[in-house]
């Protein structure tokens, strides 16, 4: 569940994974977001806890959607700070609304894959 209408903590993250059908095995996942900016087109995150590999996979599925005008992220220290994603819709589309599709087409692709 993604939740962008408040900042959250590390106790409370605004993403949640779907737990996994398979017993004694994760549960999910948790992605805390603390939300920078949220104004209509324009959305900028601070994804606590994720390297490149993740912010990566949120730029280039959200550059390639014809929705977004563009997306990146930003980590000034690696050790220090955590990164930003910053997305910029095309006019009439909320960048909220493309952040949670996207999240939800990713969980959904991830979920269905077996080790």
């Amino acid at each position: 569940m993604l939740n962008l209408d408040r900042s959250l903590s590390l106790e409370a993250p605004a993403f949640e994974g779907k737990p996994s059908k398979r017993v004694g095995h994760s549960k999910g996942c948790l992605m805390p977001i603390k939300v920078l900016k949220n104004e209509g087109t324009e959305l900028r995150l601070r994804i606590i806890g994720e390297n490149h590999s993740t912010l990566q996979l949120f730029r280039s599925r959200l550059n390639d959607s014809k929705d977004v005008d563009y997306a990146n992220y930003f980590q000034k220290h690696p050790d220090l700070d955590e990164p930003e994603l910053y997305v910029r819709c095309v006019k009439g589309k909320k960048a909220e609304k493309v952040f949670r599709d996207l999240c939800s087409d990713i969980n959904k692709e991830l979920s269905n894959l077996e080790l």
